[in-house]
């Protein structure tokens, strides 16, 4: 069964209840998303934390073509290290319209083909935010604003012991500019302009993401399902 610690609430006599919590594994080494992870989930009586020993597991190659094929794929594959637990772990990137959809599934690595001639072994590798913001731009560069349309997607998909019980899909719609703006977030956030509050995602407090984002969505969307009665959601 998951693994439960607890969660202090105070009762109305004003005494500490002492509330079993639920945990969940997140399949990253990143502490800034698990920390962001933790501070939504704790009012939900939900414990976040890494898969032990993480970094010294091996890769899950993300060849799906869809977000929801990947995150299905390192949640099923990394929950076999830790048995018993819910592992949840996400795929997303950047959609827009003019590319087709494009860089999609390849967000992380959408800049590889400009650096096969100096770089081949780059072919299936991450690639910097600053060459894969480059590309963006270069192909977007006779389109206009009007037809600049995209979103950002996110899938978390929570599983374990190798199977999933359930995926979650978020997504943010905005605009790509001409030019980045902001410098807090990473990836595409400074070209990603979100016009319900007049700002790209690099331009965005870390309150404010989690409040638009597509990760906080979608990690929403998973929260409310952790509160199902458990014979519903097999937790």
């Amino acid at each position: 069964m998951t693994s439960l610690s607890s969660l202090q609430l105070c009762a109305p006599s004003g005494k500490a209840l002492i509330v079993p919590m639920r945990r969940v594994l997140i399949a990253t080494s990143n502490p800034g998303k698990l920390r962001d992870f933790a501070g939504a989930a704790y009012p939900h009586g939900i414990e976040i934390a890494g898969i032990p020993n993480f970094a010294s597991l091996p890769g899950v190659v993300e060849d799906g073509l869809t977000f929801e094929e990947n995150a299905r794929k390192k949640a099923e594959e990394y929950s076999r290290y830790a048995p018993r637990e819910i592992v949840v772990a996400d795929d997303s990137g950047l959609e827009v319209d003019a590319l087709n959809g494009a860089p999609g599934v390849h967000s992380a690595r959408y800049a590889a083909p400009d650096l096969l001639d100096v770089e081949p072994h780059l072919a299936d590798a991450n690639t910097d935010d600053e060459a894969n913001n480059a590309r963006v731009l270069r192909e977007l560069e006779d389109v206009p604003p009007e037809r600049r349309t995209g979103r950002f997607v996110c899938v978390l998909a929570a599983a374990r012991d190798g199977k999933t019980l359930a995926t979650f899909r978020g997504a943010a719609e905005g605009i790509i500019l001409d030019a980045p703006r902001g410098t807090n977030g990473f990836g595409y956030d400074p070209l990603f302009y979100f016009p319900q509050i007049h700002k790209t995602f690099a331009e965005l407090s870390a309150e404010e993401k989690a409040r638009y984002s597509h990760r906080g969505a979608a990690f929403r969307k998973f929260l409310d399902w952790c509160e199902k009665p458990m014979s519903s959601n097999g937790i």
